[in-house]
């Protein structure tokens, strides 16, 4: 059905929950911010960060870029490899290569960290590109990422790129893109948060995508 998977990484490929958690409560602790719950927290794992700035403190350009800064003090020491591979994707890549798919990643997270941790939890092989963000937070928006993952892999026949993701914005993204797009339920969105955002298909498990697509 399809030829060519683009992954989310964060709550998709693995579980980056307390590396995250713990940079945004060193960040919100730094600029004197009330930490908010971990549940709260965790709700801010997906959509790039100035966007989580913006909204959940209300911060302008400025103040937004100096949360992001002081959340990367502590991510790109400890934070980054505070993390864990989902259980069963592994195996679930290693299938897909070996039935000769085009394997890519699509993430908000700087293509730099992304390159790192997927090569720290040796992921990265089975991808033929790791596509993410830029340090300053320009090609932060999902679709602006899909839109360079597309172009990486030679602006393939969209109807056989499929992107998968487990947020909301992995789906819209996808949409902007004219692509199909997949939610799973083991990561950090919702059932009603993919039916809302009109995900193509959604799944419950990592061995569904084998058996789905």
């Amino acid at each position: 059905m399809f030829e060519y998977y683009f992954f989310d990484l964060d709550g998709t490929l693995t579980n980056p929950a307390l590396g995250i958690t713990n940079s945004f409560k060193y960040a919100f602790k730094v600029l004197g911010i009330e930490i908010p719950s971990y549940e709260k927290l965790c709700t801010f794992i997906g959509p790039p960060l100035v966007t989580t700035f913006k909204t959940h403190c209300g911060f302008n350009d400025e103040e937004a870029k100096l949360g992001v800064k002081k959340y990367r003090e502590y991510f790109a020491q400890k934070g980054l490899f505070e993390n864990e591979v989902i259980k069963g994707i592994p195996q679930m890549l290693e299938e897909l290569k070996k039935r000769g798919k085009h394997l890519f990643v699509a993430t908000s997270k700087p293509e730099e960290y992304s390159i790192r941790i997927l090569e720290h939890f040796d992921l990265a092989k089975y991808f033929d590109h790791i596509c993410g963000s830029n340090m300053d937070e320009s090609r932060s928006k999902k679709s602006e990422v899909i839109e360079y993952a597309l172009e990486t892999a030679g602006n393939p026949d969209k109807t056989k790129v499929i992107m998968i993701g487990d947020r909301e914005h992995d789906i819209f993204g996808a949409k902007e893109n004219g692509i199909k797009s997949c939610g799973v339920l083991f990561g950090f969105g919702k059932r009603e948060e993919f039916q809302k955002a009109g995900a193509d298909y959604i799944v419950e498990k990592v061995c569904d995508i084998l058996e789905k697509f």
